[in-house]
């Protein structure tokens, strides 16, 4: 059987369009909007204190504090601006990267570990007691 084309047939819209007509509903009321001002500054807030938090940890702070970004910048211009110059910076240092020779990518890598591994071993010690650095400072020099 042939469907006529002037048939229309009800297919279910996707998610993608459901989230943005319930948005657009919640938007066209005065008291919704305020509401969504607040929910997406609260969650981007949150967001980006837990990555600040992280930050100073081996982990991925500085993504988590991008994501709290990405967050506000869904209903705020200047989390908009401040997200496009992140990225643009971003995007330059990883090119700047690419365009250098092998030893400095590497130099720059090594560099990265040693950070990350201090941060680590400061964190040991200050959060549980654990001397690491002082202990093989200490094993270095006895043996």
């Amino acid at each position: 059987m042939s469907q006529d084309p002037t048939e229309q047939t009800a297919t279910r819209p996707d998610l993608r369009t459901l989230i943005r007509l319930t948005y657009r509903a919640i938007r066209a009321n005065p008291l919704g909007d305020l509401a969504v001002k607040i929910f997406v500054a609260v969650l981007g807030g949150l967001v980006v204190a837990l990555g600040l938090v992280l930050i100073p940890l081996p982990g991925p702070g500085w993504l988590i504090v991008i994501g709290g970004l990405a967050i506000w910048a869904i209903e705020f211009i200047w989390a908009r601006h401040l997200l496009a110059f992140t990225r643009n910076k971003l995007r330059g240092w990883t090119n700047w990267v690419k365009r250098q020779s092998l030893a400095v990518r590497l130099l720059i890598g090594a560099a990265g570990l040693v950070f990350v591994g201090l941060v680590a071993a400061l964190t040991l010690k200050y959060s549980f007691g654990v001397d690491l650095l002082g202990d093989v400072w200490n094993y270095i020099t006895t043996h």
